[in-house]
C-alpha cells in the first residue's frame, strides 16, 4: 500500500503518522500491537475517496511514550494544526478505542463522525487476570521484539496452524464454527499482520490507560457515531460495543456475525466495509 510516512516534533515529543489515499481525511487510531502502517480496512477507505491519517499512538514504532492519554490526544491534534485539517471522521479500532472516545469528547469542534470498530470502551482485562499478567511479560520493551519475531516466524512457517490457535483468543466460536466465517484470504492477511506487528512502549501503556472508566468522555461525544462488532468477539467482548451505545447520545450498534476480534478478516468483511462508508457518506 502506498502511504507517505513523516515525523513531527511537539513540545517534547515525537509523533510518527502515515497518510494514505487522497480526499476526505480521516484520523485513524489504530489497535494494540499496531502502529501508522496499519493496513486493515483501508482499501476500501481510499477506493471511496478517503485520506486516511494514521499517527502511531503513544509508544508504538517511533513515537514518543506519552503516559497520559489527555496529553497523548493534544498531540493528535498538534498533528491536524500541522496538516490543516480543520475537521476529520475518526476511526478508533480495538486498543484505540479510549483514545478515540476521549479525542471525540475533549475536541468536539474537529470531529465529522466517530466509528468504533471492536473497539475497548470501559475497563478491559484487570490487572489480576492472568493474561494482563501475560502480556506485560511477553510484550514489555526488551522483549516483544523476540516475541514477535517467534510469532511471525512460526506464521510464515504454519499459516493454518497458527490462525486456528488464535480462535482461542480471538472467537468465542468453535473451531469449525469460525473457519466457517472465514474466505480464501484470510490466512494470508492475518499472516501479513504477524509480520508488522511491533509493541514498543505502546502495549504497555494501552494496558494501563484500559483499566479506567470512560463513562464520562463517553457522554460528552456529540459526533454522530458508528459502533461497530462482531457478537463473536472473545478479546473485547460485545459488552463493550453495548457500553458504548448505552453512553453516546447520537449512536447506533452495527453487531456483525464475523468469526471474532478481527472484523476486517472473513465472509463479513465486505458487509463491515459497506456499512462503514455508507455512515461516512451520510454524515459528511
Amino acid at each position: 500500500m502506498d502511504r507517505q510516512v513523516s515525523t513531527i516534533q511537539v513540545g517534547e515529543y515525537v509523533l510518527e503518522y502515515s497518510i494514505a489515499g487522497e480526499g476526505l481525511p480521516l484520523l485513524f487510531f489504530h489497535g494494540g500491537h499496531s502502529n501508522c502502517y496499519e493496513e486493515f480496512g483501508y482499501q476500501s477507505l481510499i477506493a471511496s475517496g478517503y485520506s486516511i491519517i494514521t499517527p502511531s499512538r503513544s509508544g508504538y514504532s517511533k513515537t514518543s511514550p506519552i503516559p497520559e492519554l489527555q496529553q497523548a490526544c493534544e498531540v493528535y491534534l498538534a498533528l491536524l494544526d500541522h496538516l490543516h485539517i480543520a475537521k476529520v471522521h475518526v476511526i478508533a479500532a480495538s486498543a484505540g478505542g479510549p483514545t478515540g472516545i476521549l479525542f471525540c469528547a475533549q475536541f468536539p469542534e474537529r470531529v465529522a463522525s466517530l466509528t468504533l470498530q471492536c473497539a475497548i470502551s470501559m475497563p478491559w482485562i484487570s490487572s489480576n487476570n492472568k493474561a494482563y499478567r501475560i502480556g506485560r511479560l511477553i510484550f514489555k520493551p526488551g522483549v516483544e521484539k523476540g516475541t514477535w519475531l517467534i510469532l511471525a516466524g512460526m506464521n510464515n512457517l504454519l499459516p493454518r496452524l497458527m490462525l486456528r490457535m488464535s480462535f482461542f483468543v480471538f472467537s468465542t466460536l468453535s473451531p469449525a464454527e469460525a473457519y466457517a466465517r472465514l474466505d480464501n484470504l484470510a490466512v494470508e492477511l492475518f499472516r501479513e499482520m504477524n509480520n508488522r506487528q511491533r509493541s514498543n512502549y505502546g502495549f504497555m501503556i494501552d494496558l494501563e490507560q484500559t483499566q479506567k472508566d470512560y463513562t464520562r468522555e463517553l457522554g460528552s461525544i456529540k459526533a454522530p457515531t458508528l459502533i461497530m462488532h462482531s457478537k463473536n468477539d472473545r478479546s473485547v467482548t460485545p459488552s463493550h460495543a453495548k457500553n458504548a451505545k448505552a453512553h453516546i447520545v447520537h449512536s447506533e450498534a452495527f453487531i456483525l456475525d464475523a468469526w471474532g476480534h478481527l472484523i476486517w478478516i472473513g465472509k463479513h468483511a465486505a458487509e463491515f466495509e459497506r456499512k462503514q462508508i455508507a455512515f461516512l457518506a451520510e454524515n459528511q
